[in-house]
């Protein structure tokens, strides 16, 4: 589920919608976080993920070359061999050996990158047999991007490799360079690191000032060298998660699949509600009410005041769970919604609110009933925990629309420490907002104002 929406960072998913910034978890950027004594530019090249990122290049160079040969052979001798039977199978069996090769890609990446990609979609044959198995090969989208990978990686991987270990030798080799200097002053018989010659005259790097400079280069070499492999391995994860991955359909499929699951359990869910306040409340009444309308009818001959009273009794019943059936009727779908729009149904439900709610609407068009109802809905929600859990003084509801989404924000100046990931009301809303893509950040810090942002996509 996707509860954040606009960028990413090192910390995790956050959002810059407004002027505020906001992690999965609430907090604000840097809000609670160690950081370490020395600037990231100068402990890169000692991190572990330096030598990760730097030990997939190396490793990328062979695997490419590997996987290369194997795709460019098998589809060459498959095409060769097309005149005849043996062509097919030759081509599923190089499309499924490229597939076993993205598996083990993606494996690779997620150690060593810390990419995570699902795997594609699996084969589907209509049928039984090896004949549908390699129909389904050479039908699948997926095979043939596969392959293309094995073609595409092998000159990035070479020119990777080359960058990489150019840089990262020189590097560590100038920066050690008073080192092996002291240890070796006359190796081989010469001054020092040779950096000109010809046949009359050679110059050394073997004075203080010369292996000093040198130095200093290496350290920016040093330096730069994890960014620059880090940079080349951002090409990898790209090649690694739009063809090694799952399709965008595919993707969308599960992602529907998913969502139309929430949706099921929401609905049923809402029938038990109902269902629960029908039995437990007005049908309850109703049933005690028919039971004294009946004893003020067998009383009515031998006491007409105490069959009065009795009357009199059932009709304050008879309010009571008309109210309850307003009240039901109003969960469900309120009519106010429906007749005037969300400022004036929102204007409703902050009038219940045991605390001052201040409601703006600024919409120039009303969006589809069942966003509409939604967004209703959400606010409904958040302000009854404002009214249950906040402990706050005062609250704010406004409503917006940015170009293609419909924004949905609820301030109050209570306690904070609101957490939609703790298994409260707000994980259940959230989950009924990503069923319509919808996403919902929560930006609670401890003492407060607790800051709940709704987003839903327009539809007019």
């Amino acid at each position: 589920m996707a509860t954040q929406y606009g960028g990413y960072s090192d910390h995790g998913e956050y959002s810059r919608y407004g002027d505020h910034a906001r992690y999965t978890d609430g907090r604000r950027p840097g809000h609670g976080e160690r950081r370490p004594r020395l600037p990231l530019a100068l402990r890169a090249p000692v991190e572990a993920r330096a030598w990760r990122e730097f030990a997939y290049v190396l490793l990328s160079l062979p695997i490419s070359i590997v996987l290369f040969t194997f795709a460019v052979t098998m589809l060459s001798l498959g095409a060769g061999l097309l005149v005849t039977f043996l062509g097919i199978p030759v081509l599923a069996a190089g499309l499924a050996g490229c597939r076993g090769f993205g598996s083990l890609e993606r494996t690779r990446a997620r150690a060593l990158l810390g990419l995570e990609v699902a795997p594609p979609e699996p084969l589907r044959p209509r049928g039984k047999g090896a004949l549908s198995w390699m129909g389904a090969v050479l039908r699948s989208g997926t095979s043939w991007r596969h392959v293309l990978y094995a073609v595409l990686h092998l000159p990035w991987a070479v020119f990777s490799f080359a960058v990489s270990v150019a840089f990262w030798s020189y590097g560590w080799a100038m920066l050690t360079y008073p080192l092996w200097f002291w240890v070796f002053p006359m190796y081989g018989g010469q001054g020092g690191l040779q950096l000109y010659g010809d046949e009359q005259h050679r110059i050394y790097l073997d004075n203080p000032f010369e292996i000093t400079v040198t130095a200093l280069v290496g350290l920016l070499f040093t330096l730069a060298t994890p960014w620059i492999v880090r940079a080349l391995t951002t090409v990898d994860r790209v090649l690694v998660h739009g063809l090694l991955g799952p399709s965008r359909l595919a993707s969308r499929v599960v992602e529907l699949e998913s969502d139309r699951g929430v949706v099921v359990d929401t609905a049923a869910a809402d029938l038990r509600r109902i269902e629960r306040d029908l039995h437990d409340g007005a049908q309850a009444r109703l049933v005690a009410l028919a039971m004294d309308l009946g004893l003020a009818k067998e009383k009515l001959r031998e006491d007409p005041r105490a069959a009065a009273r009795m009357v009199d009794e059932a009709h304050g019943e008879v309010k009571t769970a008309l109210q309850e059936l307003r009240d039901l009727a109003r969960g469900i779908h309120p009519a106010v919604l429906t007749d005037r729009g969300l400022d004036a149904a929102l204007s409703a439900v902050a009038s219940r609110c045991t605390v001052p709610v201040q409601v703006e609407v600024d919409l120039t068009e009303r969006p589809a009933p069942a966003i509409e109802g939604i967004a209703y809905f959400t606010v409904s929600e958040l302000l009854q925990n404002v009214s249950k859990h906040s402990g706050a003084r005062s609250a704010s509801v406004d409503v917006w629309r940015v170009e293609n989404r419909l924004m949905v924000q609820v301030v109050d100046d209570g306690v904070g420490g609101a957490d939609a990931s703790a298994g409260s009301g707000l994980a259940g809303l959230a989950g009924r907002l990503d069923a319509v893509d919808g996403i919902l950040v929560v930006d609670s810090p401890a003492g407060g104002p607790t800051r709940v942002t709704a987003e839903l996509p327009w539809r007019a």
